[in-house]
């Protein structure tokens, strides 16, 4: 569990919630339910049904609001009504941070098998950007539940208009909430998910603890695992955050150190990192784009190699900030659409991180 949640942070790409909040939710309910298979997508019998679960709302608000499993047999339970059909199994909506341990929790108190997959094999703030939802599976019905057992169904007439309604409820429920949502049947499972980010995750957990022990470098041992890239080693000199809408928003400034001592790194999220920018600070250039979304924007500790989720950010930490390739479906042009930088508000392109060496663009301020 302990390397599932912190391979969990590494793809999470700074959002998706606390994991280790997430590691004692699912912990507690083993002991108290017992174990949870975990399955291989093929092993789904085609027949079957799987609930995605979800934690909808800003990261922050998790550290103070600890999230609930009460509402869960009531959200399940209403998603089958909904749908018409029981429930065989469950999954993580996304991979990243607490929304992969929750699952597990849930399945543990359910007494459901989970599978070893996501719909996103990263962590994204909005509903639209579940590869699910791309691939035209909808997300309504989507039922959410907080902690005082309320319970809403939510029939949008497409996924956008869902987010949104789902979304104001959420602030209403505290801007922390728990959904099923992207009801898939066993015979289209495979064609809407990322398979086997479950056990991804564990194996970048095992790569960090093993690197550790060796006394190697533990971000070098899980960039391995993703084809990922250093991009900047500094320490952090400003961190600006507001949370509004049911978002956390950040930027935040690190200064380089040792081979960076020249640059300036400025990292942009919504629940996760979107855009990493870099600056020489030596010239008037303007900044250079190191890294943006939808490609995996990621940022360690750079003594223990311990991943920093947004709401971790703090000044004068000395940081690590890598990025590695999201999954190639996220890169057509209907994906992009979605999840580039263009549709978080950026006036410039997607570029690919394996091609953005000395690329540089126009950054609004």
């Amino acid at each position: 569990m302990a390397d599932i949640a912190v391979g969990a942070a590494i793809l999470g790409t700074g959002g998706g919630g606390d994991p280790q909040l997430g590691m004692l939710m699912a912990r507690s309910a083993i002991r108290e339910h017992g174990p949870v298979p975990l399955l291989d997508p093929a092993e789904v019998d085609p027949e079957g049904f799987v609930a995605p679960i979800a934690m909808m709302g800003a990261p922050a608000v998790a550290k103070e609001k600890l999230p609930s499993l009460h509402p869960l047999p009531a959200i399940v339970e209403g998603f089958a009504a909904a749908h018409g059909r029981p429930v065989s199994h469950v999954m993580p909506a996304e991979i990243g941070g607490i929304a992969a341990l929750i699952p597990i929790a849930a399945a543990a108190v359910l007494r459901l098998p989970m599978v070893d997959a996501d719909m996103m094999g990263r962590a994204f703030p909005q509903l639209p950007m579940l590869l699910s939802s791309i691939a035209g599976v909808p997300t309504s019905p989507l039922v959410m539940g907080d902690e005082w057992g309320s319970t809403v169904v939510f029939r949008g007439r497409d996924d956008q208009h869902t987010e949104r309604l789902a979304r104001t409820m959420c602030v209403e429920m505290g801007a922390s909430a728990l959904m099923a949502l992207s009801g898939v049947g066993g015979s289209r499972l495979r064609s809407a998910i990322v398979e086997h980010s479950v056990s991804l995750a564990e194996r970048l957990g095992q790569a960090v603890r093993a690197a550790r022990r060796e006394h190697a470098d533990p971000i070098d041992a899980a960039l391995a695992l993703i084809d990922g890239t250093r991009l900047f080693d500094g320490k952090v000199v400003d961190v600006e955050t507001r949370t509004t809408g049911g978002f956390t928003h950040l930027t935040a400034t690190m200064r380089g150190l040792g081979a960076d001592a020249d640059q300036e790194c400025v990292l942009r999220s919504q629940n996760e990192h979107l855009v990493a920018l870099m600056r020489d600070t030596t010239t008037a250039a303007p900044p250079r784009l190191a890294a943006v979304t939808p490609d995996l924007i990621m940022v360690f500790d750079t003594r223990s190699g311990e991943p920093v989720t947004t709401e971790q950010l703090r000044f004068g930490a000395r940081v690590t900030v890598a990025a590695a390739p999201c999954d190639p479906r996220y890169r057509s042009a209907d994906a992009l659409a979605v999840v580039g930088p263009d549709a978080f508000g950026y006036d410039f392109g997607y570029v690919p991180v394996e091609d953005l060496t000395g690329t540089t663009v126009g950054v609004r301020s």
